[in-house]
């Protein structure tokens, strides 16, 4: 029983310290509601996370191994979004957005040398999107994901059917999504893949290879069926994109 405690503790904080820590400030404030809620754990959050200038952290964000966890100024975690930092860390850039019940995990108990999600400046995370960091994802300045978008930067090794799935290892490649690119709802990003810059992603698409810049991509798998480039992508005007 000691061991299974020891364990649970340790993927839930980088210590027992730690973990009391965060616990009982997340405890204490994480549930209350409002502006006054906001504001109480812009102040005292930085006592576990890190704060580059004030963050709104809504009521019922739950966030685990916060110690690696960075938020730039004016960036928004809506309410139920869960952030789980196992150990590389979740950066997330100034003025972007999580919305609601979003999930962030980087479950690295393998040391994989590039887990992480990174996620650039004036982003938006849709609601209940899933980014699975164990291969690492990097997300640019001014993407859009869309809500039900899946970034998935893990697979599992399957090839010896002599021996279950479970026990065959992953690979963990990575992701990267680059700058002024939106991904449509409900999309499923796999391991190893990059989304160019300006690139469309429609809805529902399945992504196992890249997207180059600049072109609608959709499908499953999802195959390039737009050259963008002849008609400038502005951020301003995705909206008139008839991909959501």
């Amino acid at each position: 029983m000691r061991d299974q405690i020891e364990l649970y503790i340790l993927r839930q904080a980088s210590s027992l310290s730690r973990y009391v820590r965060e616990q009982l400030i997340q405890a204490l404030l994480g549930w209350i509601p409002s502006i006054l809620g906001i504001g109480l754990r812009a102040v005292v959050y930085r006592a576990i996370l890190h704060l580059d200038g004030m963050a709104a952290i809504e009521d019922g964000v739950r966030i685990r191994f916060a110690s690696n966890v960075r938020l730039g100024r004016g960036t928004y975690l809506d309410h139920g979004v869960y952030l789980h930092a196992c150990p590389a860390g979740i950066t997330i850039g100034a003025d972007s957005f999580v919305m609601k019940n979003a999930i962030l995990h980087v479950y690295n108990f393998r040391d994989l040398p590039h887990a992480g999600i990174m996620i650039g400046a004036r982003t938006l995370i849709g609601e209940s999107c899933v980014l699975r960091g164990q291969g690492g994802i990097t997300i640019g300045d001014d993407v859009f994901l869309a809500p039900l978008v899946q970034i998935l930067a893990v697979n599992h090794v399957y090839q010896d059917t002599t021996r279950p799935i479970s026990h065959q290892g992953i690979t963990a490649q990575g992701i990267v999504i680059e700058d002024g690119a939106w991904i449509g709802a409900g999309a499923i990003i796999l391991d190893g893949v990059r989304v160019g810059r300006n690139a469309v992603v429609g809805a529902g698409a399945v992504v196992t290879r890249d997207v180059p810049a600049c072109m609608l991509a959709a499908g499953n798998p999802a195959r390039v069926v737009r050259v963008l480039r002849t008609e400038p992508l502005e951020l301003s005007t995705k909206k008139h994109l008839t991909v959501y």
